[in-house]
């Protein structure tokens, strides 16, 4: 198979040398000199550094050479730029092909998901989500990983475990990409809920207003609740938020030491800014762009979000860390089914 990855940052240079060791790959970096600098050193420095390239992976940053690689039967197209630059790299591609998105979020102004970006710029494309539970550096070094990949075509599901499947890489497979994109959008929202509790309980002694390991342990569960309730809402599945792009991305991103967005968390509630910690982490934290488009999708659809509305104040300063935890903690009793 030859499989072309659209994007050369640390999701997308994961994806290619894991599917690198069975498959013709080329990687698509947009800065010449970038694609230049990774062909010299067989690795992604900037993004992945440490990770030597398998033999079957070659860069370039010319983009028609990166469209016809992954075009026709045998062929797949991988996007790897943020959920921001979906619409343009879809209306690049030819209007005929198989393509996936690596991509977790909304699209600020529309608040799109992905698939209903591509429903409008490629229809007539086999389209779908590769996602789950995952850290771009475990991948790229072959440790065990479980995905799955959401398209309401069956063959594009058999073409993505075909290219990616393999002794380190479990692809499973789903028709609801609607599903799969919610829990892989929110849960980044979540993480940064999850980050700002961590940070809090790192900031002072155990205490009876002091966030711990129970804290954590509701909001992640509330946290799944408040998807879920998004989610079918927009026409997903309810067991899907049980699977690796709901529950599972959720545990992992809201604790792993490696998550971007619980990072973002953590250095809220240290009393940093926005803007510090951003300038801080140096790579894109999709939570912080995705939490008040998702609050707006929610208040469209009457869906109450009250862990994404704490997160949205905290992220705009409406509210400290102390005061978000505060808020949440003085709502009222309720079922909680």
């Amino acid at each position: 198979m030859k499989i072309a990855v659209l994007g050369a940052g640390a999701w997308g240079t994961a994806i290619a040398c894991s599917a690198a060791a069975r498959h013709d790959v080329v990687l698509w970096a947009r800065d010449v000199h970038q694609a230049r600098s990774m062909a010299l050193a067989r690795s992604n420095e900037r993004y992945l550094p440490g990770v030597r390239w398998p033999a079957g992976l070659r860069v370039t940053s010319d983009l028609q050479e990166a469209h016809s690689h992954g075009q026709g039967d045998e062929g797949l197209w991988v996007i790897a730029s943020p959920v921001s630059g979906l619409r343009e790299r879809l209306r690049s591609l030819p209007p005929q092909g198989a393509a996936l998105w690596l991509c977790k979020g909304l699209e600020a102004g529309t608040g799109a998901l992905a698939h209903e970006i591509a429903a409008l710029e490629r229809p007539h494309m086999h389209c779908g989500v590769l996602s789950g539970p995952s850290f771009a550096q475990e991948v790229a070094q072959g440790q065990p990983t479980a995905l799955v990949v959401a398209s309401a075509q069956p063959s594009l599901c058999e073409k993505a475990v075909t290219a990616f499947h393999g002794e380190s890489l479990r692809i499973y497979t789903s028709d609801d990409p609607t599903g799969v994109e919610v829990g892989g959008a929110m849960k980044n929202v979540l993480a940064i809920a999850a980050g700002i509790l961590d940070g809090l309980s790192q900031r002072g002694p155990a205490g009876a207003h002091t966030p711990g390991l129970n804290a954590r342990a509701a909001l992640i569960t509330r946290g799944l609740a408040e998807m879920t309730r998004l989610g079918v809402a927009l026409g997903a599945k309810a067991e899907t938020f049980m699977g690796l792009s709901g529950l599972g991305d959720l545990v992992l991103t809201a604790t792993g030491a490696l998550s971007r967005n619980r990072q973002v968390g953590l250095s809220l509630a240290h009393g940093r800014t926005l803007q510090q910690t951003l300038d801080a982490l140096g790579h894109v934290a999709e939570g912080v762009y995705t939490a008040s488009t998702l609050l707006v999708r929610g208040r469209q659809l009457g869906v109450e979000l009250p862990i994404t509305q704490a997160v949205v104040d905290v992220l705009e300063g409406r509210l400290s860390a102390v005061q978000a935890v505060s808020v949440l903690m003085a709502r009222g009793a309720r079922s909680e089914w």
